[in-house]
């Protein structure tokens, strides 16, 4: 069982920074793959970035290249997504995701809202 709990959301308007993090509780933080998810109001949810167990690769959606940067700590269980040049639409709450890279059992944490103001 692993337990995520995200954190630095919030409002912030167009063109400005945002860091979240995540923090792992549970089982060992670097046998997992760590991504982050984002669902807006009405839309499902999609991805947004993931990071491999080392850190030496990275994955981003199209819409976030260049603006987003995801990053982990595996002596502080914790992935971050640094957002930088922020827009309206990246409005949602955004979800940690774990991915245990055998079994490819997935974990979920409780989602942190993001909203971005014109």
């Amino acid at each position: 069982q692993v337990q995520l709990v995200e954190s630095g959301g919030g409002l912030v308007q167009a063109g400005g920074s945002l860091r979240l993090s995540c923090a792992a509780f549970g089982r060992t933080f670097s046998s997992y793959t760590m991504g982050w998810f984002r669902q807006a109001p009405g839309k499902e949810r999609e991805f947004v970035a993931t990071i491999r167990r080392s850190g030496g690769s990275t994955d981003y959606a199209d819409s976030v290249k260049g603006r987003f940067t995801i990053s982990r700590d595996n002596a502080k269980n914790t992935v971050y997504l640094q957002m930088n040049s922020l827009k309206p639409e990246d409005t949602a709450v955004y979800y940690c995701n774990a991915e245990h890279h055998i079994t490819s059992r997935k974990y979920w944490g409780q989602g942190t809202q993001v909203t971005v103001s014109p």
